[in-house]
């Protein structure tokens, strides 16, 4: 078992999380270099690169001086995969083309004998849109919950340890979605025969949100939902038992969410609860291997 606990506030040199970022950065860089001619603004994305880059660099040489650094480096790995996350819809549609959709859907309609979402449609009612919808919205403050609890308590290395674990979800998701394609069954399966989602207060305000920050990406192969979730319920579990025991029933709720509301089919949501488990598995040995210095 890795040991986490302890270490030091501002731990010097570069972190796992600082190396993780730094050799995604570099790999989509080289991915944009070899289909420059595809990628619109494929120059000034570079530029974007290097300078990320450049400031996990630079960031570890100036917090001794400047002690307000020391927050930007942990929580810079939200901001890094978030214009990740948003950079990735531009690779997707300029360097794949296609999606896969359809393969999708056959493998749903082979395993259950007809869509999912036909199947969940006889329970729909407004209360369980809207409870599901919440839930589903809620997923980022979910997974990040565990960094004010680590903080407050100032357990730094194991507050380090999770901002790689999830950048690693997220970073491996994004890979995922460029590899597989996929926009998810409300978009490629408009004209199904079914009643209209519909919920009480927040529903249509929370789902056009989303679909503002989303529906422009291919982002359902795996299901970042499902795998960031489980992702973090499984942490909570060694690390906050409490909190585990209402983590569990908000990750069911997530999962039966991502195909109740039509988002995913339920062989992405099986793949990012797969995925979810290798990397709950690996993250400690792949966290050693990235924290050392030589």
């Amino acid at each position: 078992m890795v040991k986490l606990k302890g270490g030091s506030a501002d731990e010097p040199g570069l972190w796992a999380a600082d190396r993780l970022m730094i050799a995604y950065l570099a790999a989509t860089a080289l991915l944009i270099a070899v289909f420059r001619h595809r990628i619109p603004a494929a120059v000034e994305l570079l530029w974007w690169h290097a300078a990320g880059i450049a400031v996990l660099l630079g960031v570890p040489r100036l917090s001794g001086r400047f002690p307000a650094l020391v927050w930007w480096r942990y929580f810079c790995p939200i901001l890094y995969v978030a214009a990740c996350y948003r950079e990735m819809s531009v690779l997707i549609r300029s360097i794949r083309g296609t999606d896969y959709d359809a393969a999708m859907a056959h493998m749903d309609i082979l395993l259950w004998g007809t869509h999912p979402m036909v199947l969940l449609s006889g329970i729909q009612s407004p209360w369980l849109t809207e409870a599901l919808q919440l839930a589903y919205s809620l997923f980022i403050p979910a997974v990040l919950l565990a960094c004010p609890l680590l903080w407050k308590k100032r357990e730094w290395e194991e507050l380090r340890y999770y901002s790689f674990l999830i950048a690693l979800g997220f970073l491996v998701s994004y890979a995922g979605y460029l590899l597989v394609p996929v926009r998810g069954p409300r978009f490629h399966l408009p004209s199904t025969n079914l009643p209209p989602l519909e919920g009480l207060w927040l529903f249509d305000r929370l789902r056009s949100g989303l679909d503002w920050l989303e529906s422009a990406h291919y982002d359902c192969f795996p299901s970042g939902h499902v795998q960031l979730t489980v992702m973090a319920c499984g942490f909570s579990k060694r690390r906050f038992p409490v909190l585990f025991l209402i983590f569990l029933p908000y990750t069911f709720a997530v999962v039966f969410a991502t195909v109740y509301l039509r988002y995913h089919y339920t062989v992405d949501v099986a793949a990012g609860a797969l995925t979810a488990g290798v990397l709950l598995w690996a993250g400690p040995r792949l966290y050693i291997m990235a924290r050392r210095t030589h």
